[in-house]
Parts: C-alpha cells; sequence; structure tokens
C-alpha cells in the first residue's frame, strides 16, 4: 500500500474516532444542558409566583379571587411567537399551590384541586425548607412524557405556610433540542468532511513530495540527468539537500576515476610520439629530419592540449544537472557570428555557406555552451566538407521548440559508424589529412542539448551529411 494512503488512513481513522467521541459526548449534553437551563427558568418563575401569591394565599382568598380565572386564561393564551425560526403557539407552564399539608389549593388546570401532593419531592423538599424538584411521566412507558416540576416555599414571618409549583412538560423542549442535534451533526459531519479532505491533501502533498525525491534518485542512478526538487524549509528541504550532497560525492569522486583513466589512456599515443621524436632528436640528423621530428612534437602537444581543454569543457556539461540561465539567444545572430571566426578556413577552402535562419528565431538557454554546440558542429562540418563544397543553415519553429538543420556536402557516413557519432572518443578519419580527431566534439554537443531539453540526430542525406538539432 502507498505510504500516501496509509498517512491518510490514520489521518482518517484518527479524525473519525475523534469526531465521533466528541459529538457523542456533546450529543449527550444537549438534552441535560437544555433541561438545566429550563429548570433554572423554572426556578425564578416559582419563586416570582411565591412572593406575588403571598398574601393571597395568607388571607385564604385564593379561589375567591381572580386567580383561578387568571390562571385558565394563561393557559388559554396563544404567543405566536417564533424563537430562533421554531414557532411556540401555545404556553406550557402548570401552576398548582399547596397548603402547609401538601392538598392543592390552586390549580392552572383544574384537575388537582383538593389532592394531596404531600408525597411528590417538590412539595415534600420544599416544606422542609429544601429545594424540591421532580421529572415525572405522565405516562410510565413513554420517556418524552416527562414534566419538570420545580417548588418555591410561600413564607410567612419566616414560616413555610405553602408551596408554589411551576411545571413544563420536556416535550416542549424537545424541538430545540432537536434542532441543536441537527445542527451539531451537520457542523460536525462538515468539519469531518474537511478534516478529511485536508488529511486527503497532507498525504498526497507528502508522497508526492517523497515520489519526487524517488524520481530524482531513480533517474541519478539510471545515469539521466535530473535537477534535485526543491522545497520551502523543513525536513523535506533538508532531506533534498542530503540526497544531492551524497549524489554529488558519489557520483564526483567516480567521475573523477573514470576521467583519470579515460585522459591517461588517450595521452599514451601523443606522449609516446613526443619522447620517441625528443630521443631522436638527441642524436645527429639532417635539419630536414629533424625540422620534420620537431612538427610532430609540436602538433602532438597541440593535439594534447586540445584533448585535455576538451575533457575539461565535456566534464564541465556532464557534471551540471540544469542550466544556470535561461536567456533569448538569437539563432541567427549565432549563428553569423561562428561563421565569421571560420571565415579564414571557408575562405580558403572556398565554401559557398546558405544560412537561411530568420533574423526574429530565437534559442532560450546559456548563450555560451549554445555558442560552443554549434561551433563544434561547425568546426566537423569544415572539417569533412570538399573544397568548393556547400554548407548550408536553415531553422523554423516546430511547436515549443526550434528545429535546426546544419547540412554540409560530404561523402555519406558508412553505416556502421552513424549509431556511434556521439560516443565518447570515437572519430572517423578527415578526408584531406586521414587523421582523427579527439572524439569529443559531437559527444559534448550532444550532452549540451540534453541539458538543454533537446535531441540531436545526424544522418545521411542527398548530397551530403545532414545534423538536426531541435532546442526550445
Amino acid at each position: 500500500m502507498p505510504l500516501g494512503i496509509r498517512i491518510f488512513l490514520v489521518y482518517a481513522l484518527f479524525i473519525g474516532l475523534t469526531g465521533y467521541f466528541v459529538l457523542n459526548t456533546v450529543m449527550q449534553e444537549i438534552r441535560p444542558g437544555v433541561r438545566q437551563s429550563t429548570e433554572e427558568t423554572l426556578v425564578d418563575t416559582a419563586n416570582l409566583m411565591a412572593e406575588i401569591l403571598r398574601d393571597d394565599f395568607k388571607a385564604g382568598s385564593l379561589n375567591q379571587n381572580r386567580w383561578p380565572e387568571l390562571l385558565k386564561a394563561y393557559g388559554e393564551r396563544q404567543p405566536g411567537a417564533k424563537i430562533w425560526g421554531l414557532p411556540k403557539n401555545q404556553v406550557n407552564h402548570r401552576i398548582y399551590v399547596t397548603d402547609a399539608k401538601g392538598i392543592v389549593v390552586l390549580d392552572s388546570s383544574g384537575v388537582a384541586v383538593g389532592q394531596d401532593y404531600s408525597r411528590w419531592n417538590d412539595v415534600y423538599l420544599t416544606l422542609r425548607g429544601e429545594y424540591g424538584a421532580r421529572s415525572t411521566r405522565n405516562d410510565p412507558n413513554d420517556p418524552g412524557s416527562s414534566v419538570m416540576h420545580v417548588g418555591a416555599p410561600i413564607r410567612d414571618n419566616g414560616q413555610i405556610i405553602g408551596v408554589v409549583t411551576v411545571a413544563k412538560p420536556n416535550s416542549s423542549l424537545q424541538p430545540y433540542v432537536d434542532r441543536t442535534e441537527r445542527r451539531l451533526l451537520a457542523y460536525g459531519a462538515g468539519l469531518i468532511g474537511l478534516g478529511l479532505l485536508f488529511g486527503a491533501l497532507l498525504s498526497w502533498w507528502l508522497s508526492r513530495a517523497l515520489r519526487r525525491l524517488t524520481a530524482y534518485a531513480q533517474g541519478v542512478s539510471k545515469g539521466r540527468r535530473v535537477e534535485v526538487p526543491h522545497y520551502r524549509g523543513g525536513e523535506l528541504e533538508q532531506l533534498a539537500t542530503a540526497v544531492e550532497q551524497m549524489r554529488t560525492q558519489l557520483e564526483g569522486k567516480a567521475y573523477v576515476e573514470r576521467y583519470v583513466h579515460t585522459l591517461t589512456h588517450e595521452l599514451k599515443s601523443p606522449l609516446a610520439a613526443i619522447r620517441g621524436a625528443a630521443e631522436l632528436l638527441q642524436g645527429e640528423m639532417p635539419p630536414g629530419q629533424r625540422q620534420r621530428f620537431v612538427g610532430n612534437i609540436d602538433s602532438e602537444s597541440a593535439r594534447m592540449q586540445q584533448l585535455i581543454e576538451r575533457l575539461l569543457n565535456l566534464a564541465q556539461v556532464e557534471q551540471r544537472q540544469g542550466l544556470e540561465e535561461r536567456v533569448a539567444v538569437p539563432l541567427a545572430a549565432l549563428v553569423d557570428g561562428l561563421l565569421n571566426a571560420q571565415s579564414a578556413q571557408i575562405e580558403g577552402k572556398q565554401l559557398r555557406v546558405e544560412q537561411t535562419i530568420p533574423s526574429d528565431l530565437v534559442l532560450i538557454g546559456e548563450p555560451f555552451l549554445l555558442r560552443q554546440a554549434l561551433g563544434n558542429l561547425l568546426d566537423n562540418a569544415l572539417d569533412f566538407t570538399p573544397v568548393e563544397g556547400v554548407l548550408r543553415f536553415t531553422a523554423e519553429r516546430a511547436g515549443e521548440q526550434v528545429e535546426f538543420k546544419l547540412f554540409n556536402q560530404a561523402e555519406p557516413i558508412p553505416d556502421y559508424a552513424l549509431p556511434r557519432l556521439s560516443e565518447r572518443f570515437y572519430s572517423l578519419p578527415r578526408p584531406d589529412s586521414g587523421r582523427k580527431s579527439t572524439g569529443l566534439g559531437l559527444n559534448f554537443v550532444e550532452e549540451v542539448v540534453k541539458l538543454h531539453g533537446g535531441t540531436l540526430s545526424i544522418g545521411n542525406v542527398d548530397g551530403g551529411v545532414q545534423v538536426t538539432v531541435h532546442l526550445p
């Protein structure tokens, strides 16, 4: 199972369990909380009624006054109120008064007058000077039929002479409880959904970051040129930096060893030629022969210098994982500059140059590397083009890239050599001198083209050889 999915599943499990326990705890607290708030209101109401009814109760005139009619009228009122969006069309309080013996003397419902309520906690405890309250079901089999009762003492000079009880059915509170529960469930589900979405995004981001590092490590192990992923701070940036440093150290060590072996192998021949010529020059020989050996030493020294310089240039390009700058380079101006630099050799061989590159066509990359790469292609073409031959430069836009072509009139490249032309140290003999080059020019061109995200191809065409380069 991918790491990102495992992280998300653990996160989802944590969010789910946390959401369940939090919602379950809050849901269990809603109903008691509403009832506690209601009970507090009933306490205030009962004590208010105890003060209002005290004088009439002491005088024993509760039933002779208008209190029964007032309480009956109160029970018939229709408020027509909207409380937080819920309608309230009837009053739900029941008020009854008992004497010091617990006998009901006044009841807003009119059904309990004369009954003995002394056994109920709201009356029994209040008459004893304690807080009296109870919750009783009207239907023993129906939990939703419970009614809260809160009693308040009627006092005469500090002596309890009666009790006022205010009752409210819990069913009248149920719509508010249900609405609160629905809203809480909706908000809870929304928060859990947002938490899961955040967890999914976090898991995707983390797994994507790790995949980028994995792809980078795999690309490096396969020898591909890849850029190290960039992160903004944190452990991922430190990990990417550490991996890049490890790659640099490991590749640098192997790279140095490989190039030492390569340079040693390639320098054997010119060094042997120079040493042989130097040994012969120590003896007596005709001036003409001496001059020939001196020329050999000079040419082999130049060959060694060219080999070292090209190896250094190639090593610099091969070690880089990306471009240091990306600027617009006018292609026509770049080719014209290269042709001007080689004007002496072009005129000496009486070559015909055709340059039809549009002046507004540009490449995106490093000017120095592009000039070196195209310069190597031109040098190669000049070596193989015969006297009075043709060089043709063309270019056109191909989607997001520029297709650059260099044609030079020459003998066809042998089929066996075509796949090896950009191979390091592989070279074909020049038609004029029969000598081979360092075999590093086309390899350098290929590395520069790859560094720019392009492609290089070389093939035979009618009348000569054509190099095609695709660059951004």
